[in-house]
């Protein structure tokens, strides 16, 4: 990954006077522009004349003394699916085209503006977030950091998220994280994604996906990086986050489904990465987690996702289902044949879950997982849906776990600087946050070896 500064190095910068929010902008304004970048596919729509007057007015405040925070006049990139005040939300799709714009922020798009964060641009993302591949039939599909001569995916649903931190035409990236949509981008590309308990963070002005799973996090280049996006997105004092030493973290590995099917780099890399940590003075436990089991019947008739989907979109598919991706919306479809019986079994299903893992991880400090059994699949050999179906499972099959238990977590590059990008995952019961973060800053540097 190129090495592109900190969200606190950026900070230094301005408040040193060795860069301004405008020469900030402006430079990832002609990342975006690159005609050998990703740009054109990264982003669905480029906010150039307001980020720059955004840009000029936190430079001036700065000069003042009364930038409203230490990260203000950093560029950072917002996911197609979120309310931008004047301007039309997709969502990634052709079906909202004549929608009418936004008339106020979504209240996370506020908060980072009321920090001073500029936002540059709307990325590209899954059509209305369902996939955990990336790949965007109407937009395009950008090309994820692994090999980009043959083409690989970036992962989703926040594709352009990832790849516009990546690729240096955002410093942050806000996301959102149903089933994985933060992680396994973050995973496919060597940065940092993060899912925040859901009650953290509000939903208002996203289009939703599942309103009972859906959480909105952060992408970005550190786990530090993303603790300060998250403290902002959940109106949070930001705080320095203080790494917990490696030696004496109570870590869980569950043997169960995480660890099923995984592709060879994704085995190798996480077994290297739990050695490294066990050889620095973690104590790592393998554990069953039975409960595990119960997710997959669970799902068995498109759970939260198809029956939550299908209530918001049942008018609008029928009115426009030809302009869906059909990959998309035979997904949605799904949740017609839910009934409400169906639908109260899960919400009860969910919260004995719940409670059930909860009482089996309380002994250890997070569970640790690979973030995804493979590694970002090639984008020409997806054009199968048959091949798509199964890659795409895979993707969010580890992700998915912590959704349903309503937990938090953070994926993590856990792969050596050349090799394909893997990311290790680590999760906690919901409310765990901040140890979350501690224990990813501590471990952050440590996995790589």
């Amino acid at each position: 990954m190129p090495d592109f500064p900190t969200l606190a190095e950026l900070a230094d910068d301005l408040e040193n006077g060795r860069t301004t929010s405008r020469k900030l902008v402006e430079a990832c304004i002609a990342k975006i522009a690159d005609p050998a970048g990703e740009g054109q596919r990264t982003f669905v729509h480029v906010d150039k004349d307001a980020a720059l007057a955004t840009a000029d007015a936190m430079d001036v405040l700065r000069k003042a003394k009364a930038a409203p925070s230490r990260y203000a006049g950093i560029p950072v990139s917002i996911k197609d699916l979120f309310d931008i005040k004047g301007q039309v939300t997709r969502a990634g799709s052709r079906a909202l085209d004549d929608s009418p714009p936004a008339e106020q922020d979504a209240a996370t798009v506020a908060r980072l503006r009321k920090a001073g964060f500029v936002v540059i641009g709307r990325t590209n993302m899954t059509e209305f977030a369902y996939s955990g591949i990336g790949i965007n039939p109407h937009y395009g599909t950008p090309k994820g950091a692994w090999n980009r001569t043959v083409g690989h995916v970036p992962g989703g649903s926040s594709s352009g998220a990832a790849v516009s931190v990546l690729d240096g035409m955002a410093h942050g990236a806000l996301g959102t994280d149903t089933g994985g949509s933060c992680r396994i981008p973050a995973a496919y590309n060597g940065i940092v994604g993060y899912k925040p308990t859901q009650r953290r963070v509000p939903l208002d002005g996203a289009v939703p996906l599942s309103f009972s799973l859906d959480s909105i996090g952060p992408l970005a280049r550190s786990v530090s990086c993303c603790a300060i996006l998250d403290a902002v997105l959940a109106n949070e004092p930001i705080v320095p986050l203080k790494p917990r030493p490696v030696k004496g973290m109570r870590l869980a590995v569950p043997t169960t489904i995480a660890l099923d099917d995984l592709d060879a780099d994704v085995a190798e890399t996480f077994e290297r990465a739990l050695k490294s940590l066990a050889d620095h003075g973690a104590i790592i436990e393998r554990i069953e987690m039975a409960e595990f089991h119960d997710i997959g019947p669970m799902n068995a008739k498109g759970g939260f996702a198809a029956s939550e989907s299908y209530a918001w979109h049942r008018y609008l598919i029928t009115a426009k289902g030809d302009v869906y991706d059909p990959r998309v919306s035979v997904r949605i479809l799904r949740g017609e044949a839910q009934s409400a019986a169906d639908y109260i079994d899960l919400l009860n299903e969910r919260r004995s879950l719940i409670a059930r893992v909860n009482a089996r991880i309380a002994p250890y400090d997070a569970l640790v997982l690979p973030t995804t059994a493979n590694t970002p699949p090639k984008i020409s050999d997806l054009a199968d849906d048959k091949a798509f179906t199964k890659e795409n499972l895979r993707a969010l099959r580890n992700c998915t776990l912590i959704n349903m238990i309503d937990g938090c977590a953070i994926s993590i590059p856990a792969h050596r600087e050349g090799d394909i990008p893997v990311g290790l995952m680590l999760a906690g019961a919901g409310g765990s946050d901040r140890r979350i973060f501690e224990l990813a800053a501590g471990m952050e540097a440590v996995i790589r070896v």
